[in-house]
C-alpha cells in the first residue's frame, strides 16, 4: 500500500478492515484522503513533522514528531504508508487500553530493548512539554518534564530496577489519571 492506487483493492479493504477498528466505508474514506494530502501514497517524515505542527501551533512539535512517526513507521522502512498509518489511528483513536498502552509503551521505549529507561521517558516528556508549551498548567510536583518523570518513576518502577518493563508500565499507567486521560485523547475523534 506504499504507492499511490486510486483504490483499494478487496483483498486490502478485507485485511484493513480485519486489522483495525474501521468499518470498510471507513477506510475507504480515510484512504481517499490519505491520497488527497499524501499523493504518492505515502507520507514523508518532514511532511509528518508539518502536520504536527499544525496541530500544536503553539509549542515546538517537531522532537515529539520525530518520536511519533517512528513508531508509525512500523516497517521501519522512512515512511508511512497508508496501512501503517491506519493502524496507529485505530488504536490510539479506538483502542482497548491494553492496546493504546502498548502503543504507547513502543513510544516511549526509543532504542526498543524491552524496557524504558528514566532518560527514555525523559526524552518523549521533554517533547510533550516542548510541544505543549504553556498551554498547559501543571502541578508544581509536576511541573519540569524531570519532575513529571521521578514522579512517574516512583510510581512504577515496583522492583527499582530503574527500567520499567511492560506489566510495570501497564499497571503503573492504570493507577495515573493523567496517563490515563492522555490515551483516550484521541478518543472519539475519527
Amino acid at each position: 500500500m506504499g504507492k499511490s492506487n486510486s483504490k483499494l483493492t478487496q483483498d486490502q479493504l478485507s485485511e484493513l478492515q480485519k486489522n483495525t477498528y474501521f468499518a470498510k466505508k471507513e477506510i475507504q474514506q480515510w484512504y481517499k484522503g490519505f491520497l488527497a494530502d499524501c499523493p504518492s501514497g505515502e507520507i514523508q517524515r518532514e511532511d509528518f513533522k508539518k502536520i504536527y505542527k499544525s496541530f500544536f501551533p503553539f509549542g515546538d512539535s517537531s522532537d515529539f514528531s520525530e518520536y511519533i512517526f517512528d513508531v508509525f513507521d512500523s516497517n521501519k522502512s522512512g515512511t508511512i504508508d497508508f496501512k501503517e498509518f491506519l493502524q496507529a489511528l485505530s488504536i490510539t483513536s479506538r483502542g482497548t487500553p491494553h492496546e493504546k498502552l502498548e502503543w504507547a509503551f513502543e513510544l516511549y521505549d526509543i532504542d526498543k530493548d524491552g524496557f524504558i529507561t528514566e532518560n527514555e521517558m525523559l526524552e518523549i516528556v521533554s517533547a510533550i512539554y516542548k510541544m505543549l508549551g504553556s498551554m498547559v498548567q501543571l502541578a508544581e510536583d509536576e511541573d519540569t518534564p524531570e519532575k513529571r518523570v521521578h514522579k512517574i518513576f516512583r510510581l512504577m518502577d515496583t522492583n527499582s530496577d530503574g527500567k520499567l518493563d511492560m506489566e510495570e508500565f501497564k499497571s503503573g499507567s492504570m493507577q495515573d489519571p493523567i496517563i490515563m486521560q492522555a490515551l483516550n485523547l484521541y478518543d472519539g475523534l475519527v
